[in-house]
């Protein structure tokens, strides 16, 4: 069983219910799911005329290699409704893959890790609660530190109830 690392965002519709099902239909898929940060209320980057997200960040174990699990993100994606629309607009789910074990992968179908993980507070700070110290397998640097050197202002704040 392989460590993988998943952020999950929603902002259409029931945000964390999507999110929680999202789980659900990724352990359904072979997915273990280990733990869950806590979800965050986050602003919109890059195109940000369209609601704030719910995100968070799961850590998970599978058996799958990475394109399969590129596929079953996928499949859960559009099983919740996610269709084709506007680059980074708004979105019922959104599942990518951050890390794979310590692998890196550059294809034309999938890039490990994900490639503006780094830069990313939505993702950044949701990591940072499961593993502050976790390195990025190519820039060397821990979570604390990607986060720290983060040029991303946006703001990221914790649910209480998500």
């Amino acid at each position: 069983m392989k460590r993988i690392y998943l952020s999950l965002g929603s902002n259409r519709g029931d945000r964390a219910g999507t999110i929680r099902n999202a789980l659900e239909l990724l352990h359904d898929s072979g997915l273990e799911v280990v733990r869950v940060s806590s979800f965050y209320r986050t602003q919109p980057v890059d195109f940000t005329p369209q609601p704030w997200f719910v995100n968070c960040v799961a850590e998970l174990q599978t058996g799958l290699l990475p394109l399969k699990l590129l596929h079953a993100c996928k499949a859960v994606e559009r099983a919740l409704g996610r269709r084709p629309g506007v680059a980074k607009g708004p979105r019922v789910i959104d599942i990518d893959i951050l890390l794979y074990e310590d692998i890196v992968i550059r294809s034309a179908e999938l890039t490990v890790p994900h490639p503006r993980m780094g830069g990313r507070r939505f993702v950044l700070v949701p990591l940072k609660e499961l593993a502050p110290d976790l390195r990025h397998p190519v820039t060397g640097q821990t979570v604390v530190e990607m986060l720290h050197d983060s040029q991303d202002h946006s703001q990221v704040v914790k649910l209480q109830t998500p």
